[in-house]
This record gives C-alpha cells, sequence and structure tokens, in this order.
C-alpha cells in the first residue's frame, strides 16, 4: 500500500492533479474536504487499517508537517511517495488570482506558505520522490533531483 503526499504552496497545481490523476485510484485526504485536522487523521487511520491507497493532498509544505504522516505510513507498513509541485509565488499568485470563489484564498496566505516552505529530502523518510511542474494545463514529473 502506499502513501502518496502532495506538497506545494496554494496554487501551485496539487488539487487539480490529484483529482486528474489519482481520483480513481487513491482515496483523496484534504483538510480543503475535512475541514479539521482530527477528521483528517480518523480518515487516514481508516485508510491504513483497510489498507487503502490514499493521497495526502495539503501544502505539507514543512518537513515537520509532513514527518508525522511519514512515520504513521511507515508504522502501518505503507509506502511513501512525495510529489513536490514547483511552487514559484509569481506564477501561483497568478494562478490564485484566476481562481473563482471559495477556492481563491488571500494572496497573503500564499505568501505565507512560500515562506514556510522548505524542500522536501529522501532523509524524511520518502521511497519515492518527485518534482512536478504545471505550464500551460499540463503536468511534466520528474525524478528528485535535490532540486533547489
Amino acid at each position: 500500500m502506499e502513501l502518496i503526499m502532495i506538497m506545494g504552496i496554494p496554487a501551485s497545481g496539487k488539487s487539480t492533479f490529484c483529482k486528474a490523476r489519482l481520483f480513481n485510484t487513491h482515496v483523496r485526504v484534504s483538510l480543503d474536504l475535512l475541514n479539521t485536522r482530527n477528521k483528517q487523521r480518523q480518515l487516514m487511520a481508516l485508510c491504513f487499517a483497510m489498507q487503502q491507497r490514499m493521497v495526502l493532498d495539503n501544502t505539507n509544505v514543512s518537513a515537520a508537517e509532513r514527518a508525522a504522516h511519514i512515520t504513521d505510513a511507515k508504522t502501518n507498513g505503507f509506502a511513501v511517495k512525495g510529489y513536490y509541485f514547483e511552487s514559484r509565488l509569481a506564477d501561483c499568485l497568478e494562478r490564485n488570482a484566476r481562481r473563482e470563489g471559495k477556492e481563491k484564498i488571500d494572496p497573503v496566505g500564499v505568501i505565507a506558505k512560500h515562506k514556510e516552505l522548505e524542500l522536501p529530502a529522501f532523509a524524511e523518510g520518502f521511497d519515492e520522490l518527485y518534482y512536478v511542474t504545471l505550464t500551460d494545463n499540463t503536468f511534466t514529473i520528474n525524478p528528485w533531483n535535490n532540486e533547489v
């Protein structure tokens, strides 16, 4: 079984990617959908118990934030795949500005997450790690290469 962890600042393409690429294969665990960390923990615990593949679709911008999820996954015998979404601030602010309704967030939130951003590393416990770029509504996935 596997836990896919999505990482990147708001408007980097994370949820769009999940819906397009993982909707039919993984349970989507997202604070945007569940609204509380308690509900998120409960859904993840259920997925672990049922040996159900899941994708954690949150910003997951810091190593500390990712650590507990990686530990839980490993404890439950899950492989952990990380997908880091290129998080250029100007690009994400532009995408966010084009959003409508509830999906659009205050630009201050995008900037704050960018300031918190720590690039992932295999040393955190990832079994696989990828770098995802979004250009003209097309996702390109490459193996992680100690991106900077």
